[in-house]
Parts: structure tokens; C-alpha cells; sequence
């Protein structure tokens, strides 16, 4: 696909952006081997189980105590954001197919969203459901396909968006222009929705009530490195999964004049700029303000596109693990 670059100069990183361990640091993490790879976001189930999809279209429902494994659903694409009801119903974002239900573990998945404004739904990042059957999702990108997604952080052309399903089925688009929509949070007391930007390395917010209802603004801006899923934990807290530091080759590029983003574009993989392999997450109260700060060195688990919360226990998602990683709240 042609890359049509838009320039911008990313906010001056913090101190902290340039660090690789936290203080304290995240505890040591242990690993829940998977049949396939890469569990992209990670879900807690009522009954305490750890849902996970991997690469090859595979949902499993991993046991923690034991590390059992078991898989309760395939879908026809790459699941990428996850999300659990009380009742066991799933709803998973698949690559190339849209926002799926999984009314039950075996059941046929069903197509839920497709499609958005006419445009097909090809690349759904994250998605949650209220109890009231409103889902909110975000889509990554429209113009580049999964298998491309850094195609849309180096093209920084902001085609991401956050999207209501109502529970007729009516579809709103709530924020447009995200640079690669990616978690999402409903606020405890609904007066919110959250959305990261992976490509800005900011948090969006769109209000639901109150006098600001209908309008967007941030939450947080600046972070240190790019958030990915995020998950409201069972201490109230928003859980942020830090997929990779700010990369300064990158930050250069995004406010050099975009012909120099089609030649890197145009290069082999090995030689574009690369997530370093750390393991971080981050966890936000509902203002924004950072309550927990947790890295280590990326050398047993690393690009930590989730993390779910439950109970102090961490289970952690990645883009190229086979495995889940589980560690604790200092």
C-alpha cells in the first residue's frame, strides 16, 4: 500500500522514557505455555480462568493454578482484543472479519460488527460490553491491514476510531482520527470511555454524562513508551500494557519530511525501527494519575501488548510470546 506520511513532532520524552527498570521493579514473571503464539490481549473470566487467542485463530481458556490449557473456540481471523462477560458469552475483535460473539465456550462464533459507515471492519483492536449490552471498540487503523500495523505508526495518518454498538444495534462513531486505536475502558461510574493511542503514546477520553458529555479530550499525554490493551482491574484501576519504550530513531522520523518514512518503509523489517524487548506495564487511577510503574528486562517475556489485573495477579499478553506471563502487585 502507498504510504502517504503525515508529519509530527512527538512530545519530548520524559525521564522515565529512557529508563529500563522500574523502582521497584516488576516482580519476576512465571510463564503458562500456549499451543500457538502470541496471546495478543488477555481476559479474567468470572470463575478466575485467563482467556487468551493466539495467531492461528485459537481461543483457549488457560487454568492458573495448574497451567491446563483448554480451547473453547477457533475464529476465522487473528483475534486480537478480547472481552468477557459475566455469563461466559465472549466477544473477540478478529482481523479481516470484525467484532465476533462467542455466546458460550464451543459455540459458533457469530459476526456481530462487520462493518462501520459502509467500510468494512478489517482491523478491530480492543472492545468491551456494558451491562446494558452497549459495546464500545476501537478500530487500529482503516487504512492498513494487521499484518502491516506499522504501516499506520510510521504513516501517522490518524484513521483510527472509537465506536458505540447500542444494544439495537446502532452504530456511532465517537472519537475519529486516533493514531492506532487500541485499549479501551469504560469508567466505573460510565462517565467515561478510554481509548489508547498507540501511535501517540497518549490515553483519549470521550465523555458519557455530565456537562462535558459528547466531547473528547485526554487523559494522560507524553507516556514513556506506546500503550497498547487496557484492562479496568479488580482494584478499580485502569491496567495499561506497555508494548515498547519510545524509540528515538522513530520519534525522529515521524517529524523528518515523510519521503524519509517511505525509504525506511521501503526497507527490509530487520532494518526499521524496532519495539526493544522490555516487560512494563502501567496502572492509571480513573484521572490519570500513575499508581503503579512496573518494568523489568524483556529477556524471559517481552512486547507486552496486555495485561489483566485480578485479585494483585498480573496476567500479561504479548505479540510474539508463546505464552502467557503471570507475575503480582508489589
Amino acid at each position: 500500500m502507498p504510504m502517504r506520511p503525515h508529519r509530527w513532532t512527538p512530545p519530548r520524552p520524559t525521564a522515565r522514557a529512557g529508563q529500563t527498570e522500574s523502582v521497584p521493579p516488576l516482580p519476576p514473571v512465571r510463564l503458562l505455555p500456549l499451543p500457538g503464539t502470541a496471546p495478543e490481549d488477555v481476559v479474567v473470566t468470572a470463575d478466575g480462568h485467563v482467556i487468551a487467542g493466539t495467531d492461528n485463530g485459537t481461543i483457549w481458556r488457560i487454568d492458573p493454578a495448574d497451567g491446563a490449557v483448554e480451547q473453547i473456540a477457533h475464529v476465522d481471523g487473528r483475534p486480537l482484543g478480547l472481552h468477557a462477560d459475566p455469563d461466559g458469552a465472549l466477544l473477540v475483535c478478529v482481523t479481516g472479519v470484525g467484532i465476533v460473539e462467542i455466546a458460550h465456550p464451543g459455540a459458533e462464533p457469530a459476526v456481530l460488527v462487520d462493518a462501520v459507515d459502509g467500510e468494512p471492519l478489517t482491523f478491530p483492536s480492543n472492545v468491551i460490553r456494558d451491562d446494558d449490552g452497549t459495546v464500545y471498540f476501537s478500530i487500529a487503523s482503516r487504512r492498513w491491514p494487521y499484518e502491516q500495523w506499522m504501516g499506520d505508526i510510521l504513516e501517522h495518518s490518524g484513521s483510527g476510531r472509537l465506536v458505540r454498538r447500542d444494544p439495537d444495534g446502532a452504530l456511532t462513531v465517537l472519537i475519529d482520527g486516533l493514531q492506532f486505536g487500541n485499549g479501551v475502558v469504560l469508567a466505573p461510574d460510565r462517565s467515561c470511555v478510554l481509548v489508547a493511542e498507540t501511535g501517540a503514546y497518549r490515553i483519549a477520553r470521550h465523555w458519557l454524562t455530565g456537562p462535558r458529555a459528547g466531547s473528547n479530550d485526554l487523559l494522560v499525554e507524553n507516556l514513556p513508551g506506546s500503550p497498547d490493551n487496557m484492562y479496568l482491574g479488580s482494584d478499580g484501576l485502569v491496567w495499561v500494557g506497555m508494548v515498547a519504550p519510545r524509540n528515538a530513531l522513530l520519534d525522529r522520523l515521524l517529524a523528518l519530511p515523510g519521503i524519509f518514512r517511505r525509504l525506511s518503509w521501503a526497507l527490509p523489517d530487520s532494518l526499521r525501527p524496532a519495539p526493544d524487548r522490555t516487560t512494563w506495564v502501567l496502572a492509571l487511577d480513573i484521572d490519570g494519575t500513575v499508581v503503579h510503574d512496573l518494568q523489568r528486562d524483556g529477556t524471559s517475556f517481552a512486547m507486552v501488548t496486555s495485561v489483566a489485573e485480578h485479585d494483585g495477579t498480573l496476567y500479561l499478553g504479548s505479540l510474539s510470546e508463546p505464552a502467557v506471563a503471570v507475575s503480582t502487585v508489589p
